[in-house]
């Protein structure tokens, strides 16, 4: 496989550290854990849900964290007391910690843990100031508006 230096993106894009670093562990083949199995869904144009497939964990033994732009998720599995020989085992219940990067102005709202599925709800707010908005061109047109406005 090819590698590349993204060292020119750190001289010369300020402010794009974030997105030069994720390129970077991309690159590096950090490939994230595929325990437990999870699925990312979009529900409307601005929210996603994350449902994860928890079997044999209790909410307890569940801790979910949200800062800034990321998501972090951790499964600490406590000890059974009773001692336990299986002929097959196929339900893992081990410990884990999961990460999502999240775009800018997406939000965690909410979480639900139920039949051993971990539901967590996003939704993306993009505040006023940054959206879309319409100018409107000077021209005679909205002279006389401005006139109509100002003489009612």
């Amino acid at each position: 496989m090819r590698t590349f230096d993204l060292t020119p993106l750190y001289r010369s894009a300020i402010g794009f550290d974030r997105l030069a670093q994720m390129l970077n562990d991309a690159q590096r083949g950090d490939a994230t854990p595929s325990y437990p199995p999870y699925n990312i869904e979009l529900v409307s144009d601005d929210q996603y849900r994350i449902v994860m497939a928890l079997a044999g964990f209790d909410r307890s033994e569940i801790d979910i964290t949200f800062e800034r732009d990321s998501l972090h998720i951790v499964g600490r599995k406590q000890k059974d007391a009773t001692e336990r020989t299986y002929l097959h085992r196929g339900i893992a219940a081990r410990d884990f910690e999961q990460r999502f990067q999240l775009a800018n102005h997406v939000k965690v709202t909410g979480a639900s843990f139920d039949n051993g599925m971990l539901n967590i709800e996003l939704v993306r707010e993009v505040p006023e100031a940054l959206k879309p908005r319409k100018i409107v061109i000077d021209g005679s047109d909205n002279v006389t508006a401005l006139e109509q406005r100002q003489a009612a």
